[in-house]
C-alpha cells in the first residue's frame, strides 16, 4: 500500500501593516511643497520658490499675504489684551464693525459667525424663525437653485448642488430643495404657506463661476415679495469687492433680506457675517442662536480694517478695469489656443471651461510657478488678490497659457 505525500502548506502571509496615516485628516489634496511665507500676490515654499497666487486661499486673501495695515490691525487688537469674551459682554470692535455695515448696506442688524458655511446654516435658521412669526405652521422649506454652493453642513449641504458632495451623507436634511434657476418653475414651487427662503450666489462660484442673469434676480426678487417669501443672497465669495463693487447686489439695483459673507472680511482670518434686514431682525430673540467665536475683538478689529480698505473706490475702480482686462486677455488664450471652450466672470472672478481635465492643467501650471483653482472637472477659476497690478496679471497669464498648450 502506497501513500501519498503532501507538499508541506505555503506559510501564511505576513499581513501587511496599513499605509501611516497623515496627522492632518486626509479631506483634502495638498500639493506636496510647504508654503512658509507669503509676500503680496506670491506665496513661498520652504526652497524660496515663489508661486504667483491666483487662488488668494480661495477669494480670501483680497488685500494679498503680509499686508502692512492688516497687520498692524492684528498687532492693535493683540496690543488692547483683549482677544475674547464671548458674546455674554459688549466690545468695542464689534460694535464698531456691525454699526459700519448698518450705515453701508441694507442691513438693521449683523450676526457674526465663525464661516461662510455657518454664516449660510444660520440664515437658514433665521428664515424659519421668521416664517414661525408669520403663524404659519408648514413655512418651513429653504430653496436652492441649480448650480448652487452654500456649505458643507447638514443644512448648507442640502442646498449644495454637488452629487459627489452629497452622496455619502445622506439622507440629507429635509425642507430644503434645489430647482432648475428658472422662474417659471420657481413660480410654481413657491407656495407661500410652505417656502421660508430662496438662497442664491450672484455669481456661482464653486458652480463654475457662473454669472446669474440679473433678469433673473430682478424677477426673483419681486416674486419672492409677492409670495412672502425671504431672499438670501449668498455673496461669501462674490462679495466684498471682487466683482467691483462692495456687495455685488449694488449692480442688480436689488436688495435681500439678508445677506451672507465670509472669505475675505478679514483677510484670513476666521470670521463671516449675517446681514438682515430690519424684517428678521425684529423676530430675533435672545437664545435663537448662538456663537462662541464670532465676532470675537480681534477679528472684529481686523475686518473693520479691511472693510474699509474694500470699500476704496479707488480699489474698486481697479478692480473693474484691470478685471476687463484680465477677461479680455482670457478671451485671447481661448481664441489662440483653441483648447477653452467658454469665458465667464467679472471682476476678479473668471472661470475658463477647457477640453482637458482641469486638473491636468492646474498641475502644469503649478510646476511653473502659478496657483491654480478648479470650479469642477473642466473649469478653471480664477481668484487673485484684488490688490494684483496688471503686470502680474501679465505674467500670470503668460504661465496659464504655456500650460494649456502643455
Amino acid at each position: 500500500m502506497t501513500s501519498t505525500m503532501l507538499p508541506p502548506a505555503a506559510p501564511a502571509p505576513t499581513p501587511t501593516a496599513p499605509a501611516p496615516l497623515p496627522a492632518i485628516l486626509g479631506t483634502y489634496k495638498r500639493q506636496a511643497p510647504l508654503f512658509v511665507r507669503g509676500e503680496g500676490v506670491y506665496m513661498i515654499d520652504e526652497t524660496g520658490k515663489r508661486y504667483l497666487d491666483f487662488v488668494a486661499g480661495i477669494a480670501v486673501t483680497s488685500l494679498g499675504h503680509n499686508d502692512p495695515g492688516v497687520n498692524a490691525a492684528v498687532q492693535d487688537a493683540l496690543s488692547a489684551g483683549l482677544i475674547h469674551t464671548s458674546n455674554l459682554y459688549r466690545t468695542a470692535p464689534g460694535e464698531a464693525l456691525a454699526q459700519w455695515f448698518v450705515d453701508h448696506s441694507f442691513a438693521s442688524s449683523v450676526f457674526y459667525a465663525n464661516s461662510g458655511a455657518e454664516a449660510n446654516e444660520g440664515a437658514f435658521k433665521f428664515a424659519r424663525r421668521w416664517a414661525r412669526s408669520t403663524e404659519l405652521p408648514a413655512k418651513h422649506e429653504i430653496i436652492a437653485v441649480r448650480g448652487s454652493f452654500h456649505g458643507r453642513m447638514p443644512g448648507t449641504l442640502a442646498a449644495t448642488d454637488r452629487p459627489a458632495y452629497r452622496l455619502p451623507f445622506r439622507p440629507l436634511m429635509g425642507g430644503v430643495s434645489i430647482v432648475e434657476r428658472d422662474l417659471a418653475e420657481l413660480r410654481a414651487v413657491l407656495d407661500p404657506d410652505t417656502a421660508a427662503a430662496v438662497i442664491v450666489e450672484p455669481i456661482q462660484g464653486e458652480g463654475g463661476v457662473r454669472v446669474v442673469e440679473p433678469e433673473f434676480l430682478h424677477g426673483l426678487r419681486a416674486l419672492t415679495r409677492e409670495r412672502n417669501v425671504l431672499l438670501i443672497l449668498d455673496e461669501i465669495q462674490c462679495g466684498l469687492g471682487r466683482t467691483g463693487s462692495f456687495f455685488a447686489y449694488e449692480q442688480l439695483g436689488i436688495e435681500p433680506d439678508m445677506l451672507t459673507i465670509a472669505k475675505p472680511l478679514a483677510n484670513g482670518l476666521p470670521i463671516g457675517a449675517i446681514l438682515v434686514n430690519d424684517k428678521v431682525a425684529r423676530v430675533m430673540q435672545p437664545g435663537d442662536h448662538g456663537t462662541t467665536f464670532g465676532g470675537g475683538p480681534l477679528l472684529a478689529n481686523v475686518a473693520h480694517h479691511v472693510v474699509q480698505r474694500l470699500s476704496d473706490p479707488a480699489l474698486l475702480q481697479h478692480v473693474r478695469e484691470v478685471g476687463a482686462w484680465f477677461g479680455a486677455q482670457l478671451q485671447g488664450i481661448a481664441d489662440r489656443t483653441g483648447a477653452v471652450r467658454a469665458i465667464r466672470g467679472k471682476g476678479l472672478m473668471w472661470g475658463m471651461d477647457v477640453h482637458e481635465p482641469a486638473g491636468a492643467i492646474i498641475a502644469r501650471a503649478f510646476d511653473r510657478g502659478l496657483l491654480m483653482v478648479s470650479a469642477g472637472e473642466h473649469t478653471l477659476r480664477f481668484l487673485p488678490p484684488l490688490v494684483i497690478s496688471q503686470a502680474e496679471l501679465a505674467a500670470g497669464l503668460a504661465m496659464l497659457e504655456a500650460s494649456i498648450t502643455g
